[in-house]
C-alpha cells in the first residue's frame, strides 16, 4: 500500500509590471493572488480509520485579512454522501462551503466515515470548485483524493460467541471489517438475483417441505402432523436431504422451490422454525449451540409483478398475514423474520464481504442433513472462490501469487466448511490453508491459528490472511 503522499510546497508567482510612461518613472507591483490549497493530495481510507485521522486540510497562501469560503465540490465512486460518509461541514448538493477566517492561514474539513464496508472500490475526490475572497486564484492542489486500496493482511478474532455460537459473522478481507448478527435474526431469505427463490436459516436447522394445498388457510395443524417427524435435521435419513437448501450455496438448490410467474403453481410449505440458539453452558471442548424447539409455520410465496409476497400463519390458524417484499439489487437477500414480522438487516452489501462465521445445516454421507459448529462458508452469490492448499506442496510463509492455481478454485461455499478444524483434539489442521478470490479479484491467502481460547473453550476462532500481489 502505497503511504499518503507528503506535504507538497505550493507554487505560487508574483507579478510585476513596470510602466514606463512620458518622462517620469513610476513602478506598479500588483499583489499576489490569494491561494487555497489541499495540503496533500489524497489519504488512505484504512489508514484514517486506523489513526482516527479525520481532517482533510487547507492551507492558504497567506494569512486571511478577511472572511470568505472556498467552495469544494465531492465526487464520490461507490459510496453515498449521507449514508457512507459526511462531511463537516456539511455538503449541500455535494458541495461543501467552508469558511476563511479573517487572521487564520488554514482550515480543514472533517471526513466522517458511516459504514465500515468501504472497501477498494471506493474513491472519494474533493475538488476546490471556487474561492469567494478578494484577489482569489484556485492553483497548486485543488484536488484531493480519498481511497480505500485493499488490506494487506493481518489477524482477525470473529466474535461468534463462545460455546454457544450466536452470532453469524460476516469478514471482509479488503477492510479487515467484520459485521455480527444473532443466529435468530432472521427466517427467510429473499434472494435479490435474476431469479425467484427463498433461502431458509440453515443456522437455526430450519427445514421446509411443500405440501399438496394452494390455499394457506385451509391448511391443518392436523394435515401436517405426520411430517413433522421428517421435516427435520439430523433425523438420521437421507431423505431429509430434500428438506434443506443444496449446502454448496446453489441458488438454484433451494428447499423453496423457484416462485413461479403463475401463482396457482406455487403450494403451502410446511416450516420448521428449528431451534433457539443455546444457552447451556457445556463440558470445555464442547459446543451447545441448540436449545429449544421454535416451532411451526405454513408459509406460501406468490409473485407480485417483480416483488415476492409472502403469505404466513400458524399452523391452527385459518387466517393469514401477508407482507410484499422488493427486491434490491446491492444484497445477495433481503431478510424476514416471523419474530418481528418485518424485514431485518442481517448480511453487508454483497460485495462487501467474503467469509462467514456460522453454524450450517450441511448433509453426511447416507444419513442426510446435519448440523455443523465452527463452519466457514464463502460468498458464492458474490461471485467468491477458494481452494484449499496442502502444506506438503506449499508453504504457506512462502506461498506467493504466482503459485494460484486459478484452475482450483470452486463456487462450492462449503470449500473451508468444517475442514479447518479437529474437532476431536479442538485444534486447527496446521497441514492446510486457503487461497480466496474476492468479489472485486483480490487473492488473498489465510491460515487459521485457533479454534479455542486459552480456557480451551470453543467458539472463539482465530485467523490471519495475506493479499498475494
Amino acid at each position: 500500500m502505497k503511504p499518503p503522499i507528503k506535504i507538497i510546497t505550493l507554487i505560487l508567482f508574483s507579478a510585476l509590471a513596470l510602466n514606463l510612461n512620458s518622462c517620469s518613472e513610476e513602478t506598479t507591483l500588483e499583489s499576489d493572488p490569494f491561494v487555497v490549497a489541499f495540503e496533500t493530495l489524497s489519504k488512505n481510507l484504512a489508514e484514517m480509520h486506523a489513526k482516527n485521522d479525520t481532517s482533510i486540510p487547507l492551507v492558504y497562501s497567506e494569512m486571511a485579512i478577511e472572511n470568505g469560503s472556498v467552495n469544494i465540490k465531492i465526487n464520490a465512486k461507490n459510496a453515498i454522501y449521507g449514508q457512507d460518509f459526511i462531511t463537516i461541514p456539511e455538503a449541500i448538493n455535494q458541495i461543501i462551503s467552508l469558511p476563511i477566517s479573517n487572521g487564520e492561514t488554514q482550515s480543514a474539513i472533517q471526513f466522517q466515515k458511516l459504514t465500515t464496508t468501504l472497501d477498494e472500490t471506493t474513491e472519494i475526490e474533493f475538488l476546490i470548485a471556487s474561492i469567494d475572497y478578494q484577489h482569489a486564484n484556485v492553483q497548486g492542489n485543488s484536488i484531493f483524493t480519498i481511497n480505500s486500496s485493499a488490506a494487506q493482511g493481518g489477524s482477525m478474532l470473529p466474535e461468534i460467541g463462545g460455546p454457544n455460537q450466536d452470532n453469524q459473522v460476516y469478514i471482509d478481507l479488503s477492510t479487515q471489517s467484520a459485521t455480527s448478527v444473532k443466529r435468530d435474526a432472521w427466517d427467510l431469505g429473499f434472494y435479490n438475483g435474476a431469479n425467484f427463490r427463498v433461502a431458509i436459516n440453515g443456522s437455526v436447522y430450519m427445514a421446509a417441505k411443500a405440501l399438496t394445498e394452494t390455499d394457506i388457510d385451509a391448511v391443518t395443524e392436523d394435515d401436517v402432523r405426520s411430517l413433522k417427524s421428517q421435516v427435520a435435521v439430523g433425523t438420521f435419513n437421507a431423505e431429509n436431504a430434500a428438506y434443506i437448501d443444496a449446502p454448496n450455496g446453489n441458488i438454484h438448490e433451494t428447499a423453496i422451490a423457484e416462485i413461479s410467474e403463475n401463482n396457482d403453481e406455487n403450494p403451502v410449505y410446511l416450516v420448521n422454525l428449528g431451534y433457539e440458539i443455546g444457552t447451556s453452558t457445556p463440558t470445555v471442548g464442547s459446543t451447545a449451540v441448540a436449545g429449544n424447539t421454535r416451532g411451526w409455520k405454513k408459509i406460501r410465496i406468490l409473485r407480485a409483478g417483480d416483488d415476492y409476497m409472502l403469505q404466513y400463519a400458524d399452523l391452527d390458524e385459518n387466517t393469514h398475514q401477508e407482507i410484499t417484499i422488493s427486491k434490491h439489487p446491492d444484497y445477495n437477500f433481503n431478510h424476514f423474520s416471523f419474530n418481528s414480522n418485518a424485514l431485518v438487516s442481517v448480511e453487508p452489501e454483497s460485495e462487501k464481504w467474503d467469509i462467514n462465521f456460522t453454524v450450517f445445516t450441511n448433509l453426511q454421507d447416507g444419513a442426510g442433513s446435519y448440523g455443523f459448529s465452527d463452519f466457514v462458508l464463502h460468498n458464492r452469490k458474490a461471485g467468491v472462490t477458494a481452494y484449499q492448499v496442502e502444506t506438503s506442496d506449499y508453504n504457506y510463509d512462502d506461498f506467493s501469487i504466482s503459485d494460484v492455481n486459478t484452475s482450483l478454485f470452486s463456487e462450492d461455499q462449503t470449500t473451508i466448511g468444517s475442514n479447518w478444524r479437529d474437532v476431536f483434539e479442538r485444534t486447527v489442521f496446521s497441514d492446510k490453508f486457503y487461497i480466496i478470490k474476492d468479489p472485486n479479484g483480490n487473492l488473498y491467502k489465510l491460515k487459521f491459528l485457533a479454534m479455542t481460547n486459552s480456557n480451551g473453550e470453543r467458539g472463539y476462532p482465530e485467523f490471519e490472511f495475506k493479499l498475494l500481489q
